[in-house]
């Protein structure tokens, strides 16, 4: 058996690993690599294998930086399934939709500059046609129910807790060259426990190699129970200046917390009466899968669906922006407003045009509420870079920047040192989805802690077993 890892190795985006054995290939995770816009659209179109030489592949979650690229992958010559929870599979049916159809309104509108000034065009990625193609290859299954993904290996899914439908991936593989059995555990992206609407992470008790995520592996968040006084406060002092919130966020997960804290605020009255913008028509799709989805909702939030028959993330102040002209409206509304909008790194999507409408105001907050890859814009505006570049031009970045690190879907340092403490028998342990700086202390860490055999592989990189 030998492990190979392609993406965030030494990085947080781009996941993809490749697990050979028994004369198969299994792939972990195909996402997209998001950052500097020319690295990125080289390494989305660059493909690290043959994709007919991949037999099966399984998918941990439905964020673009896990699951981004798999229609690049069927658009050249991936025939195989795709085995993924059947939440995961309802989400991606709209993100990677979403996706293509971002890359092609995208492709069209700096074509348009191009043309002017007389520049090769560009191609999207991939198209939503192919994404269509490649949700036909998606096969979902329950949670903690094993079946078999190649000869002598079997899977099963584990709530991972960090969105909806998330898992970690255990496999128990039976080497028949070698004639070793192997339990290889992939945590996907690990949630953190006692987070509203999802279920705790699923703790593990048996693993010889573990592929970890470490994203924040050198941090400690600051309690959810602080989310709602640190939002209150946010609210309260941008309402006092008249301006605007723009909170870029997920569609996926991070929009629903957000709404379901702003919810409760406005119940118990301690923020003013101010309308709330959720433009982002897939967050509106998304929202509805949750309701479809109770099995993988906390027990609070399973009774408000089910015995209350109330809808958290819809209230009456809360408007969802679908159309395109009431997305541009927002641009001329006058008076304080919260605006969340997608992209969450605020690389694509309508974000970028309520960015560059309202960065140069002094008087709007932007909110910052999850993480931010390095070479992003949203990780710009993160370190308050004194010009950020918007759709290729630059703008002052004069609003108050805030950044919230409790509403972190991602396990800490001290979840994922409690995680690990738990594992019997572990041999291996691999740290990914990482920066180079976070992992190399996380690793360091571990040794301290008396964990041995630890690797932080680099792009590429192989290991025999």
């Amino acid at each position: 058996m030998k492990i190979q890892f392609f993406g965030a190795a030494q990085e947080v985006t781009g996941s993809k690993h490749m697990i050979e054995v028994n004369g198969k290939r299994i792939f972990l995770d195909f996402g997209m690599h998001q950052g500097k816009r020319e690295e990125s659209n080289r390494k989305n179109r660059e493909l690290p294998i043959e994709p007919s030489k991949i037999d099966a592949m399984l998918l941990s979650h439905a964020h673009i930086d896990h699951s981004g690229n798999i229609p690049t992958l069927v658009k050249n010559g991936y025939k195989g399934p795709i085995y993924a929870t059947h939440a995961t599979r309802d989400i991606c049916a709209y993100m990677l939709l979403d996706s293509g159809f971002i890359q092609e309104r995208e492709a069209e509108y700096l074509n348009e500059r191009l043309k002017k000034k007389k520049k090769p065009l560009i191609e999207p990625v991939y198209t939503a046609d192919d994404a269509r193609q490649a949700l036909t290859q998606f096969v979902g299954m329950s949670y903690d129910h094993p079946f078999e993904v190649a000869p002598g290996v079997v899977a099963s899914f584990r709530d991972a807790g960090h969105i909806l439908g998330s898992a970690q991936v255990v496999l128990i593989i039976d080497d028949s060259e070698t004639k070793k059995q192997w339990i290889v555990v992939f945590t996907g992206d690990l949630g953190r426990k006692n987070l509203p609407l999802l279920r705790d992470p699923y703790q593990v008790e048996r693993a010889d190699i573990i592929i970890m995520e470490s994203t924040y592996g050198n941090r400690f968040h600051k309690s959810i129970l602080d989310v709602s006084e640190q939002l209150e406060k946010i609210v309260n002092n941008a309402c006092k200046k008249g301006g605007k919130i723009i909170i870029p966020a997920f569609a996926l997960e991070r929009t629903q917390e957000i709404v379901y804290h702003l919810n409760i605020l406005f119940k118990e009255k301690r923020i003013p009466e101010i309308p709330i913008f959720v433009d982002s028509p897939l967050a509106v799709n998304l929202t509805e899968i949750f309701t479809a989805h109770p099995e993988c909702l906390d027990k609070e939030t399973w009774e408000i669906f089910l015995n209350d028959q109330k809808n958290p993330f819809g209230f009456g102040r809360l408007k969802y922006i679908t159309d395109v002209e009431d997305s541009k409206a927002l641009n001329d509304y006058r008076g304080p407003c919260v605006i969340i909008s997608a992209a969450g790194m605020c690389e694509h999507g309508r974000i970028l045009h309520h960015l560059k409408n309202n960065v140069e105001n002094p008087a709007n907050t932007i909110l910052i509420v999850g993480y931010m890859a390095e070479n992003t814009l949203g990780r710009k505006i993160l370190e308050k870079q004194a010009i950020v570049k918007i759709f290729g031009e630059p703008y002052h970045l004069r609003a108050n920047v805030v950044v919230m690190d409790a509403f972190s879907a991602h396990a800490d340092r001290s979840d994922l040192l409690d995680y690990l403490a738990h594992i019997r028998e572990l041999k291996k342990i691999f740290l990914v989805h990482g920066e180079v700086e976070q992992g190399m202390m996380f690793k360091n860490i571990l040794l301290e802690e008396g964990f041995k055999d630890i690797d932080m592989p680099a792009p590429g990189e192989i290991f025999n077993f």
